[in-house]
């Protein structure tokens, strides 16, 4: 790690152009098409797979660095990207491990494909753990999808979604399905995507009317519910470790936005910089405290996935904790950068400004704050008793 040089895969002149495209794409309420081309052009897409694969051969703790350098210019296309990389990150997660079924993941990525992430559903509080859409099979391996997915990051451009179906009607049902479909006419995307932030990800509804995977793209079958299998460990793992990755990038940018603003502006009762105010200093000392904890506990549990520690039971509160941390940090840095800045951050051309938007998102990603609490209780206390 420490001859990993980030501007290798991100240099500063291709972030510069992604920074100055993202408030367009806020504004405007439109997929940032020209940032998917410039790094799938610079290799971006294929940063997880490995070297013989012809790709990168990055670890996760190397792709979690990238995520929050990106995020800091882009925090839209960054989450977008996210989750391509997911299932990069996935497939890494089985090759290292032994496991096949996701290799035409690498090689797509490869090739320029572009993966979409299709869990979510809406009101299913199981998430990975079970599902609403319904997988039919078709008597050759392969299944038929029907079901509705939220959040469907990268909606205008996958070539690939990844998702996960309930099988209710094969003789050992029933079996969640994890498996790939391509972007056919039984695959439909709403133009709904008008929030509060984190437009440019144009993560839209997807209804599936029997969208098929072949028996080629159906990776794993595995009872409903908590799981050890590879693909649970796999997703939840590189969700959540790059999540917070894309978060405390957002919270590294609003950092260096508000110490930029405090040595610019000068106070008219005393002459001097904000930077020498010991109330804005204090601010700018607590934003920093908290930011700083972040990386590195991201790092060290990247780093575990990536040498294939066995942390056992501990690996679920570990991730959702990192996970639920840099999300409450993100907020707190961005809150106090909003109140350094003054009143100018208020306004919607300000950089912060669409910060302070694009950072509430994190609250609506898994684990959500109930489930990390949930998790860290069992973990600390054993099950609550029935």
């Amino acid at each position: 790690m420490s001859t990993f040089d980030p501007t290798a895969f991100l240099p500063d002149d291709l972030l510069e152009r992604i920074r100055e495209r993202a408030p367009i794409h806020d504004r405007e309420n439109t997929f940032p098409r020209q940032d998917l081309d410039e790094l799938r052009a610079a290799g971006y897409l294929s940063i997880l797979v490995p070297t013989e694969r012809g790709g990168a051969g990055l670890g996760l703790a190397e792709a979690a660095l990238l995520q929050q350098r990106l995020a800091g210019a882009a925090p839209a296309t960054a989450l977008a990207v996210n989750m391509h990389l997911v299932w990069t990150g996935v497939a890494k997660v089985f090759s290292d491990r032994g496991v096949p079924g996701l290799e035409f993941v690498q090689d797509g990525a490869v090739a320029g494909e572009v993966f979409a992430f299709g869990i979510s559903e809406g009101g299913n509080d199981l998430v990975l753990f079970g599902s609403d859409t319904a997988a039919v099979p078709d008597g050759d391996g392969g299944y038929a999808f029907t079901g509705t997915k939220i959040f469907t990051s990268l909606a205008p451009v996958w070539t690939r979604l990844g998702l996960h179906g309930l099988d209710t009607t094969s003789p050992d049902a029933p079996k969640l399905v994890f498996a790939f479909v391509e972007r056919t006419d039984a695959v439909t995307t709403s133009d709904d995507w008008d929030t509060l932030g984190m437009r440019g990800t144009q993560s839209r509804t997807t209804r599936l009317n029997g969208a098929v995977a072949d028996a080629a793209h159906v990776v794993r079958r595995i009872d409903p519910g908590p799981s050890p299998d590879p693909i649970v460990f796999g997703i939840f793992s590189v969700f959540e470790i790059l999540l917070a990755s894309v978060y405390t990038g957002i919270a590294r940018r609003a950092l260096e936005l508000a110490i930029a603003t405090a040595q610019k502006r000068h106070s008219k009762k005393t002459g001097l910089a904000y930077s020498q105010d010991p109330d804005i200093r204090w601010r700018i000392a607590d934003m920093g405290l908290a930011y700083d904890a972040l990386p590195p506990q991201i790092a060290a549990l990247a780093r575990d996935v990536d040498d294939r520690v066995d942390n056992g039971a501990r690996w679920f509160p570990l991730l959702s904790g990192v996970k639920h941390r840099a999300i409450t940090m993100a907020k707190h840095v961005v809150d106090e950068a909003m109140l350094v800045a003054g009143g100018g951050s208020y306004f919607s051309a300000n950089e912060l400004s669409r910060l302070y938007r694009d950072v509430l998102a994190g609250a609506f990603h898994p684990s959500d704050p109930e489930s990390a609490h949930s998790t860290a209780a069992s973990a600390l206390l054993g099950p609550i008793e029935s």
